[in-house]
């Protein structure tokens, strides 16, 4: 005789279970784009470097092989902290705001793809301001101001940072 399912209806009929919502699984409140946005310029980076390669042999193929590597891992960094952007942190009154933020997203995850796929430095480029205009928009609806400024990094490009001014 199953004893559990008789004690978990009786519990249910004693305190019944509340609906209730959460914006993250934890829900941890914490969210922010910085990852994407470093892991975008590091695909651009490796695009730069995987163009710049001019040795050959094993030297050549050992740098393409770790340049490849670690863009593949960036590329789905990018899409993983979009994702979670995307599917916890932003709500419906969000979506009124920015009628196109779901295509923003898509568009983002998609260049994430063809970066992972190709090489490509417009490409990668084309991911960063993506990235950059998603992170825009996160600490735009926090009302927080932001400013682009340089990487300051070896690859160059430019960033989104709040601006503590």
């Amino acid at each position: 005789m199953n004893f559990v399912s008789p004690v978990l209806r009786l519990f249910d009929r004693v305190a019944p279970p509340e609906t209730v919502s959460a914006h993250c699984d934890i829900p941890c409140g914490i969210y922010d784009p910085h990852a994407a946005q470093i892991a975008a310029l590091t695909v651009l980076r490796m695009d730069q470097l995987i163009e710049g390669l001019t040795t050959e042999g094993a030297a050549r193929e050992n740098s393409f092989v770790r340049y490849v590597k670690v863009k593949e891992e960036h590329g789905e960094i990018v899409k993983r902290e979009l994702n979670i952007l995307w599917h916890d942190y932003f709500r419906p009154e969000h979506l009124e705001k920015y009628s196109d933020l779901h295509t923003t997203f898509w568009n983002a995850n998609k260049l994430a793809s063809r970066n992972k796929q190709n090489v490509d430095v417009a490409a990668a480029t084309e991911l960063l301001t993506a990235t950059n205009r998603i992170a825009e928009i996160f600490w735009e609806t926090k009302g927080v101001a932001t400013r682009k400024a340089g990487s300051n990094q070896a690859v160059g490009g430019e960033l989104v940072y709040v601006d503590n001014k």
